[in-house]
């Protein structure tokens, strides 16, 4: 759990718990698929955090290495490598869900949206908002300024509208992010990122579960 929450390198935290880097690397592969699944029984329904209100989704890098072995990880929006990641939010943001399947960082929201699974997650909700990148993807979304053409004054204040909720989902990412693993580099295989996004989903989600009845 120190390793998903700081991100630390195997050997600072073999000299944190006192073993070897050999040894934080075994329990690392050992422990990380049964702490996700496990914790699976704490995720809700997206429904039961978002009820009946418009969801808003939006996309966020989670960086690595640049793996050489590695296509289209690379963003030209962030000038980095990464995963393209899939969130959902409140309006007044709360975390509601992440697409549990990584996309390679080269890959556009609106293709990520899907490819991730966050739009199954989040199918039935009564409505949902995101950014340019989502149009004709999501149900609000503001209107691009045309090719040779400017907005006119009423889309220019519906964008503005629709830009002031967007601001509570980026509140969300954010918040998620303090999981540093999704905040910095991250130094394991690529091929083990996704069960790592899934015990940094389930321990957030498991803490919320205890903090409800305090």
């Amino acid at each position: 759990m120190a390793l998903h929450r700081h991100n630390l390198t195997q050997d600072l935290a073999g000299a944190i718990f006192d073993v070897s880097q050999a040894t934080v690397s075994r329990r690392w592969d050992l422990l990380r698929p049964p702490i996700g699944a496990e914790l699976r029984a704490f995720i809700p329904d997206p429904a039961e955090i978002t009820g009946t209100c418009t969801v808003l989704v939006d996309g966020t890098l989670a960086p690595t290495w640049d793996w050489t072995t590695a296509e289209g990880m690379c963003s030209g929006k962030h000038e980095t490598t990464g995963f393209n990641l899939q969130l959902a939010a409140t309006p007044a943001g709360a975390f509601a869900a992440v697409g549990p399947t990584p996309v390679p960082g080269a890959r556009h929201d609106a293709h990520a949206y899907y490819a991730s699974g966050l739009y199954d997650l989040v199918i039935d909700s009564d409505s949902t908002l995101g950014d340019k990148g989502y149009q004709a993807h999501a149900d609000i979304s503001p209107t691009k300024k045309p090719q040779d053409g400017e907005l006119t004054e009423q889309q220019e204040a519906t964008n503005a509208v629709i830009d002031s909720v967007r601001a509570a989902v980026e509140r969300a990412v954010a918040h998620l992010k303090t999981w540093r693993m999704l905040q910095t580099r991250y130094r394991a295989p690529l091929a083990k990122f996704s069960e790592a996004l899934a015990v940094i989903i389930g321990l957030y989600f498991y803490t919320r579960y205890f903090e409800a009845y305090e």
